[in-house]
């Protein structure tokens, strides 16, 4: 039986980052997912590229730092699923003084090297645009750059990239057990669809289970480090548009706390997010009654229109697995991330990921390799930092013209349809396309644009083995889609189940 070099657990950001960055330099890598890739925290993000403007009050200056450095790497790497956002600010006269957030964001604007994203900004929200929405008593504000990124994708887009590059990966497979040998680990995995077993031989391996990691430590017999992580729910809720223009705001509130209201999908405002204390388990974590009505009641601090929980058309939770550094609230435990080694001498190791940020998931993944290079020996260089995620291949602001062209090659298609397939897909719409003239060569319609080409793409380059899987992962047309049309996408996807088990054993 064939040794791998590593071992990776989990399929979210961090996990499909690791080990795209280790097979593009030279290690074999098999990794197992026990759901969909992106199924926990990685789907449930403010969906930001962004250094964390309210961490500086906690002196996280590393980790803003090296976040604000991120975002202009990551929108060069991806392009078609992360763009610029401007973010209104307003200030509350009873929160935190005018002169402590021109601080805040001169620090913001300098530390990370901005240099394609534009700098901060004074607004006068009585003749601005951005002041529209907002109640009167609001006179003026700050506006700065972050950025925004479809998050799910981000995980597939890592995915599809390290399988193309030799990776092994397997979705819907939960490790049952994770062993030390003499010198590699023996690792037995159980198909959660067929209820197949096998094992599989590692030297190395990388727990990157999000909220499970302190589970997988119990299950090779680490007892005593199960509290590790601190679990912290995050709940956002999707509302029709508030506003027309395409900024974002950054409100105070009372308690300390932050809220965000972002232009979602077109036609959408998503409101979030919260932070509490998460005992229950992480696959069953819901927006709360409470939550729902904290959400509400912060951004009608701010906007002339209440927000009423019967405008709610979607709400969606996660659990961010931070590290515990024994705050005394979950908004002040850190964002940071943490690497721990476990092993000694010529026993085989286990690197446990601890916290971090999507932001800042290609970094961590750069550490862990750092930390995996003395031990399994160098096999290539650093190389993520200045590779295109697959279908991110244009330049940062290349998108209209990419749409151009294709409009140019498919005039039959709906131009609405191109922005959605170049906004997803970037280069690799034509993947889908193919040589179609018109909607009807796509295949079946299941609606909002939404083909039988896509969701044949989707179950053979990006492991979608469900509605859900591309509704709400793949993409948020479940947010467009009727009762009856998710019904025959399910009934069409159930009856060619076959196709996708083959496309998953590739």
């Amino acid at each position: 039986m064939s040794i791998y070099d590593i071992f990776v657990i989990g399929g979210g950001v961090n996990g499909c980052g690791v080990a795209r960055d280790a097979v593009g330099r030279g290690y074999s890598v098999f990794l197992a997912e026990m759901n969909d890739l992106a199924s926990g925290t990685s789907s449930a993000a403010t969906k930001l590229i962004h250094g964390g403007l309210r961490y500086l009050e906690y002196y996280e200056f590393r980790l803003v730092r090296e976040a604000l450095m991120e975002r202009e790497v990551l929108w060069a790497n991806a392009p078609h699923i992360i763009h610029p956002l401007r973010f209104v600010l307003p200030h509350h006269k009873g929160l935190r003084p005018a002169w402590l957030l021109r601080l805040g964001l001169f620090i913001y604007d300098h530390l990370g090297g901005r240099k394609a994203l534009p700098a901060t900004r004074t607004l006068d929200l009585r003749s601005d645009p951005a002041g529209k929405p907002l109640k009167p008593l609001y006179h003026r504000a700050f506006e700065y750059s972050d950025c925004w990124v479809d998050d799910a994708r981000l995980v597939a887009l890592n995915a599809r990239d390290a399988v193309d590059r030799g990776a092994i990966l397997r979705t819907r497979t939960r490790v049952e057990s994770v062993e030390r040998r003499i010198d590699h680990w023996s690792v037995r995995i159980r198909d959660t669809v067929s209820g197949q077993e096998e094992t599989v031989l590692a030297r190395f391996v990388v727990n990157a289970a999000g909220p499970w990691v302190d589970r997988v430590l119990r299950a090779v017999g680490n007892g005593e480090t199960e509290h590790n992580v601190r679990l912290v729910q995050g709940s956002h809720i999707i509302v029709p548009k508030l506003y027309d223009h395409d900024r974002c705001y950054f409100f105070q509130n009372a308690d300390n706390r932050i809220i965000f209201a972002i232009p979602y999908e077109n036609d959408f405002t998503l409101i979030g997010t919260t932070d509490r204390d998460y005992a229950a388990d992480p696959a069953k974590v819901a927006i709360s009654d409470e939550e729902i009505d904290y959400l509400c009641a912060a951004a009608s601090e701010y906007f002339r229109a209440p927000i009423r929980r019967e405008s709610i058309v979607w709400t969606y939770s996660g659990v961010r697995p931070l590290y515990d550094d024994h705050a005394t609230s979950a908004q002040e435990a850190t964002r940071d991330y943490v690497l721990k080694v476990d092993g000694e001498g010529a026993e085989p190791r286990m690197l446990n990921v601890f916290g971090g940020k999507i932001t800042t998931y290609r970094r961590l993944a750069e550490s862990v390799l750092a930390k995996i290079e003395p031990i399994l020996g160098r096999r290539g260089p650093a190389w993520t930092a200045k590779a295109a995620l697959p279908g991110g291949d244009f330049p940062i602001n290349g998108k209209p013209a990419l749409v151009d062209t294709l409009a140019r090659d498919y005039p039959g298609l709906p131009r609405a349809l191109l922005v959605r397939l170049v906004g997803h897909y970037g280069t690799r719409a034509r993947m889908i396309l193919g040589e179609a003239h018109s909607e009807a060569d796509l295949g079946r319609a299941f609606g909002a644009g939404l083909s039988e080409a896509e969701v044949r793409y989707l179950i053979r380059e990006e492991w979608a083995r469900t509605a859900t899987d591309v509704l709400w992962r793949r993409s948020k047309l479940g947010l467009r889609l009727s009762a009856e049309e998710v019904a025959a996408l399910e009934v069409f996807m159930a009856e060619i189940a076959d196709e996708a088990l083959s496309a998953a054993a590739q």
